[in-house]
């Protein structure tokens, strides 16, 4: 019994400091949902451009993904996650100084590239630590522990943006990433994988791109197409416009709403990891989840101004407790999509895990990106509204497709 809770502490540690780079990649790209207005202001940018700016983010993310996948399965987890916690900390350092939306559009597509593996990293050392079982678990432990992030920039931001400035926040931010390097530093103690012959880097590489459309893997890519795009777009992007524009909120009001749909993100994967386990309907639950997050942003937009849940109650539109009890709803369910891991892990050989799990962050992060700037135009046509309305349908149309594929 010592022997395991040692084993099982000397897992941990090496994780959570692992994790820690996944709560700065949460903190930074949900920065924008409390200082949209400010940012658009001092950019010289409209609502729809400062998406596109923010969306460089998670094209770059999804453009680095085949390298990291390599990285992870070459290289190992300490030596990848040491190199893009240092890219990371360089973006943070130029958004905070940019002095124009060019400078920032660099700085974005250099946090994406640092931020690419912070959720890799972890699930991958986890991956080839853990039993099945146990790995079921610990995904959505790193998963919620990461979500803290996105605490920070909620109410904290929010406060700290009004006190200093929206660029305190991304100097916070490299605070928090060098932090995370030290972590990583003192606790990762993984040598890099052997490899018995050691094929070319561009093999590796379309080994990656083989994987993400192998079928195996499809359907898991179809879905997470929407997943994270989705609390990308509601909490990262429009979920702060919708309360301040929208609703009239003021910042720290609005940013007290998203800290508290944070929290419910930041404690629902550790608990979608147990009733998985308990249930046993991995599917199921991924669907069901994706299904009902759609409705509840379709809720959520009803529920504005003249919208008709509104007119229901005969409402100019439904007070700011509505807004946070749906948005605190959306965070439980959406964290299912955690399970598309254990999926993920199943599907393939052992040394290919590190590259199979980017491949699907490739997905990931590519939908938020494609996503995001559909949301965009979105936006120029009828408002957040309409912004908030293309993420529910795009959780809609993925589902029915992963669904189809695995028939």
């Amino acid at each position: 019994m010592a022997q395991a809770e040692a084993r099982g502490t000397a897992l941990a540690v090496p994780i959570l400091a692992l994790a820690l780079g996944h709560v700065f990649s949460n903190a930074v790209r949900t920065l924008p949902a409390v200082a949209a207005d400010v940012l658009s202001r001092d950019l010289g940018l409209s609502a729809e451009g400062l998406a596109a700016l923010t969306g460089a983010f998670p094209a770059a993310f999804a453009l680095a993904m085949i390298p990291v996948g390599v990285a992870l399965d070459r290289w190992g987890v300490r030596r990848t996650s040491l190199t893009l916690l240092a890219i990371a900390g360089l973006g943070a350092v130029l958004a905070a100084l940019a002095p124009g939306a060019g400078s920032m559009l660099l700085a974005q597509v250099v946090l994406g590239v640092g931020c690419s593996g912070m959720l890799m990293c972890p699930i991958t050392y986890a991956a080839h630590a853990m039993s099945a079982t146990r790995f079921g678990l610990w995904s959505g432990i790193i998963q919620a522990v990461g979500n803290t992030g996105m605490l920070l920039s909620a109410s904290p931001l929010a406060l700290l943006i009004e006190w200093q400035g929206w660029r305190a926040g991304f100097w916070a931010a490299a605070a928090l990433a060098a932090c995370a390097w030290c972590a990583v530093a003192a606790t990762v103690r993984q040598a890099p994988p052997p490899r018995s012959a050691a094929p070319s880097l561009w093999q590796d590489a379309r080994e990656v791109v083989a994987l993400a459309v192998s079928p195996a893997m499809r359907p898991l890519m179809v879905f997470a197409f929407a997943s994270f795009a989705v609390v990308l777009g509601v909490r990262g992007l429009w979920g702060g416009p919708w309360l301040m524009q929208v609703k009239g909120l003021p910042r720290v009001e609005a940013g007290n709403i998203l800290l508290a749909c944070t929290i419910a993100l930041a404690l629902a994967p550790a608990l979608a990891g147990a009733v998985d386990r308990a249930l046993g309907r991995r599917v199921a639950l991924m669907v069901g989840s994706h299904v009902v997050a759609g409705l509840l942003i379709l809720l959520l937009v009803a529920g504005g101004p003249g919208g008709p849940l509104s007119a229901l109650f005969g409402l100019a539109m439904l007070p700011p407790a509505f807004d946070t009890a749906v948005l605190v709803a959306f965070g439980l369910i959406i964290a299912f999509q955690v399970l598309g891991f254990s999926l993920v892990r199943a599907a393939v050989a052992p040394e290919q895990t590190g590259r199979a799990l980017s491949a699907l962050n490739i997905s990931f992060f590519g939908g938020a990106a494609v996503l995001q700037a559909v949301s965009g135009v979105a936006a120029a046509w009828g408002g957040v509204a309409a912004a908030l309305g293309t993420f529910a349908v795009a959780l809609l149309v993925c589902s029915g497709g992963f669904l189809l594929l695995r028939r």
